[in-house]
C-alpha cells in the first residue's frame, strides 16, 4: 500500500489494500481447508491398508480444522514477521518435499499405464460431464493457476526483512528470478504429468489419487500439513501487523491496557519469559477463530483457490505492478513497451473474469450439496 500511494497516489491505495488483505486472508482459509483434507488423506489411507481397498472410510473434517486453529492461535502470538524466518526455512523445504514426491508418484502412475489419461480436447475429456461443467472447471482451472503465481501481496513485505549489506533490490530480484523459475518448472511438470497419469478424474488435492506406497503418501500429506500450519503465519502476521498499527495509531496509547507490554516469566531448569500484548492476545487470537469457522462452512478447496486467484490476480500481479514499473520509467502514453503492456494487462483482466466465472459456478455447484458445519472428507 506505501509503495502504490508513493507511485499512484492515494486514489488507489484503498482499493490495492482491500485486494491484498483479502486474499492473504484467503490464503489463510485455503491452509486451513487443505491442512484438513491432508490429514484426513492420511486417516483414510490407513484405514483403506487395514480394512481393504473396498472398505467405507469416511472420514469428518471438522475436528482436524478446530486443531489446526488451535495450533494457529499458539503460533499466532510471535511478534512479528522477523520472528517467524525459520517457520519460513521449514515451509520452504516440506513444499519441495510433497513436490517432489507428488511428482514421482504421478511419474510411476503413467508409467505403468503406458498411456497418457488426459487430452488437449477438452470436449472428449470426461465423457459423463455435460459440456458447461467442463467449460466453467476449465475457467476455474485458469484461477488456479493464476493463485499459484499470486505472490506480490507479499513481495514488499519480504523485501523489508532483508539485511544488508547487499541492496534489498538486488537481492530480491535475483530471489524472484530463481523462486519464480523454479515454480514454473515444479507447478508446469505436476500439471501435465497429473494429468497425463489421471486425466478428467485428476483430484483437487493431488495427493488424495495416490494410496500406494503407503508409506510415501502419508510422507508427502505430512509435508503438507507441516507447510501449512508453518506457512500460515507468514500471510497472516502481515494482516496482524496492519491490524494492530491501525489500532496503535486510532488509539494513541501506547501505555493503555490494551498496548501494555506483560511478561509472563517460567521457572524451569532455565529461565524462559514470554512477553504479550492484550491487544496481539485478544485480536489475533479471535482472528484465527473467525478464519477456521469460515474454512469449516465453506471447504470447497478447488473453487475458492480459483475465486481468490481470478479475483486478485490481475490487480495485485498485472495493474499495480505495471503502472507503478511505468511511473518509475518514465515511460509516456503511446510507447511501444506502454503498448505491450496494456495488451498484457487486457489479456490477463480477460483471464481473471473468466476464472471469476468458473469458480463462482462451481461453488454454487458444492452450495447445493453442502450443510453447514458438515464437512466429510
Amino acid at each position: 500500500m506505501d509503495a502504490v500511494r508513493a507511485l499512484l497516489g492515494p486514489k488507489h491505495v484503498l482499493i490495492s489494500g482491500i485486494m491484498q488483505y483479502s486474499m492473504l486472508w484467503g490464503i489463510m482459509i485455503g491452509f486451513t481447508i487443505t491442512t484438513a483434507i491432508s490429514t484426513a488423506t492420511i486417516k483414510r489411507s490407513a484405514c483403506f491398508h487395514e480394512k481393504g481397498a473396498n472398505a467405507k472410510c469416511k472420514v469428518s473434517g471438522n475436528s482436524y480444522m478446530l486443531a489446526f486453529g488451535a495450533l494457529e492461535i499458539l503460533l499466532s502470538q510471535f511478534p512479528n514477521l522477523e520472528k517467524v524466518t525459520f517457520l519460513s526455512v521449514i515451509s520452504t523445504l516440506t513444499s519441495l518435499a510433497y513436490a517432489l514426491i507428488a511428482l514421482c508418484l504421478s511419474i510411476a502412475k503413467f508409467s505403468i499405464q503406458h498411456e497418457a489419461k488426459g487430452t488437449i480436447k477438452v470436449a472428449m475429456a470426461g465423457e459423463d460431464l455435460a459440456t458447461s461443467t467442463k467449460i466453467w472447471q476449465v475457467f476455474q482451472a485458469l484461477g488456479n493457476i493464476a493463485f499459484s503465481y499470486t505472490y506480490s501481496m507479499l513481495l514488499l513485505e519480504i523485501q523489508d526483512t532483508l539485511k544488508s549489506p547487499q541492496a534489498e533490490n538486488k537481492a530480491m530480484k535475483r530471489v524472484t528470478l530463481y523462486a519464480i523459475g523454479g515454480t514454473a518448472l515444479f507447478y508446469t511438470s505436476l500439471g501435465c504429468m497429473g494429468y497425463a497419469a489421471f486425466g478428467a478424474d485428476v483430484p483437487g488435492n493431488y495427493l488424495t489419487g495416490f494410496y500406494k506406497p503407503l508409506w510415501l503418501v502419508d510422507i508427502a500429506n505430512l509435508a503438507v500439513i507441516i507447510h501449512l500450519i508453518v506457512g500460515y503465519q507468514v500471510f497472516a502476521q502481515t494482516i496482524f501487523a496492519m491490524n494492530e498499527k491501525s489500532l496503535a495509531t486510532r488509539w494513541q496509547a501506547h501505555g493503555s491496557f490494551f498496548n501494555k507490554i506483560y511478561t509472563v516469566r517460567l521457572q524451569c531448569k532455565q529461565d524462559y519469559s514470554f512477553q504479550f500484548t492484550p491487544s496481539r492476545l485478544l485480536l489475533r487470537t479471535g482472528f484465527v477463530i473467525f478464519t477456521t469457522l469460515v474454512a469449516m462452512m465453506f471447504p470447497f478447496f478447488n473453487a475458492i483457490l480459483g475465486l481468490l486467484g481470478s479475483i486478485s490476480f490481475w490487480p495485485l500481479t498485472v495493474y499495480f505492478p505495471l503502472n507503478m514499473y511505468m511511473v518509475q520509467a518514465n515511460i509516456k502514453r503511446g510507447d511501444s513497451t506502454w503498448i505491450m503492456f496494456q495488451v498484457l494487462s487486457l489479456l490477463c483482466l480477460v483471464v481473471s473474469l473468466v476464472s471469476v466465472i468458473g469458480s463462482v459456478a462451481g461453488m454454487l455447484e458444492h452450495l447445493k450439496h453442502a450443510q453447514l458445519f458438515h464437512i466429510n472428507l
